[in-house]
């Protein structure tokens, strides 16, 4: 990323005050009349810019490894500590029908269910009643409500996803930027 500011800076400092991006054509065939065309070349800098950029682009694609997924217990301070994504599953029937609301939580190696409550569509009370904590309830419930969940998707594999992309986000999103700025440079 240095070497694109680097570059940037440097051929600013090195650009003519006074260039102009349209040029003079005389044509011999049409007497003392002149033309202007824009110029069709890109300069020395934004092919600089935009050979640094896919280079940047091909290296972080192909060889940047991604991150790992930290795990249990590996911080500095030998403390065990697990992070986790919390997570809001609102599932509805149809359009203007009521719904479920499940606050879940979404560990490196699965999702937990803490509520389960019910929505009304078009009615949100100041203050609603969440539920009884979902372990709370029998393990009959806490099966059928798990399966209900998964057969939506909602499962150790979306938390693994989850983990994963979150892990490499700061990462997909430079990808996308330097995509972003190089189109535009193209331009």
């Amino acid at each position: 990323m240095s070497i694109i500011l680097r570059t940037i800076q440097r051929a600013h400092r090195l650009k003519p005050k006074f260039s102009s991006p349209c040029s003079v054509i005389r044509g011999s065939g049409f007497g003392n009349r002149s033309y202007v065309a824009e110029a069709v070349t890109k300069s020395p800098f934004e092919s600089n810019v935009l050979r640094i950029l896919r280079n940047e682009i091909e290296y972080q694609v192909d060889s940047a490894p991604p991150h790992q997924v930290p795990a249990l217990g590996d911080d500095s301070s030998d403390v065990n500590v697990r992070l986790h994504i919390s997570l809001l599953v609102d599932i509805s029937k149809g359009k203007d029908g009521d719904g479920l609301a499940f606050v879940c939580s979404a560990w490196p190696d699965g999702v937990d269910v803490e509520k389960v409550f019910i929505l009304k569509h078009g009615q949100m009370p100041t203050r609603p009643y969440l539920g009884p904590h979902f372990r709370s309830l029998k393990p009959k419930i806490q099966e059928k409500f798990c399966e209900y969940l998964d057969t939506r998707g909602i499962n150790n594999e979306l938390s693994v996803f989850l983990h994963q992309y979150i892990t490499n986000k700061d990462r997909i999103e430079l990808l996308r930027w330097m995509d972003r700025l190089k189109s535009f440079v193209e331009k």
